[in-house]
């Protein structure tokens, strides 16, 4: 049987696995592309192996409105593909996400996010309170650390203890829907509008 290199193109991209496999697939399916999407994924190949060196250039841009309507949020999960952005799980993970931001109002998605300003801030008020209670230098260096290091864990947001679940972090999320959807995933961004509230965060 001839396939059609568009095909195999198309599957690829869909799927992520090698034009090989892809081709294989097709084969076996006899030209049906979702029966061999299908065929990829209960094999596993549709997994990517090397995630991080792939671009997640797919998603989507999930809207959670708290009830009452004073609240909502917007947030933009991205992946590699459209077949995995239209999930069960991709979905839930959106969700889970955008609720997090609702209830926890971070100010930045990781450490690089954040602010120098606002860190260098936090910064200086740690050092004071260290110094006024008499500690030695070096002391002081251990502390502020420390503090530092539950500041970022509260405002960054993949570093938050998960609402539903402390035990584990939002990033922890991610590494999971990863794992189970084969491909790489990233929050690209995030915005939380609350009534009242004129500083819209992102």
């Amino acid at each position: 049987m001839t396939i059609d290199a568009k095909l195999v193109k198309e599957l690829r991209e869909k799927t992520g696995a090698g034009m090989m496999d892809c081709k294989k697939a097709l084969i076996e399916s006899d030209g049906n592309l979702d029966k061999a999407v299908e065929n990829l994924r209960k094999s596993g190949v549709a997994k990517a192996e090397k995630k991080g060196g792939r671009d997640a250039k797919d998603g989507l841009v999930y809207a959670y409105i708290h009830p009452g309507g004073r609240l909502g949020v917007l947030v933009e999960i991205g992946c590699e593909t459209d077949f995995v952005a239209k999930t069960d799980d991709f979905i839930n993970l959106s969700k889970d996400i955008a609720m997090q931001v609702a209830a926890t109002n971070p100010l930045a998605i990781d450490r690089d996010g954040i602010d120098e300003a606002i860190a260098k801030q936090e910064r200086d008020i740690f050092v004071a309170q260290a110094k006024n209670s008499g500690k030695p230098d070096h002391i002081i260096e251990k502390i502020v650390s420390g503090r530092m290091d539950k500041f970022y864990q509260e405002n960054c947001l993949l570093e938050q203890p998960f609402i539903k679940d402390p035990d584990k972090k939002v990033g922890d999320l991610i590494t999971a829907t990863v794992a189970k959807l084969g491909e790489k995933m990233e929050i690209n961004r995030f915005s939380r509008f609350e009534v009242g509230d004129n500083g819209a965060s992102e």
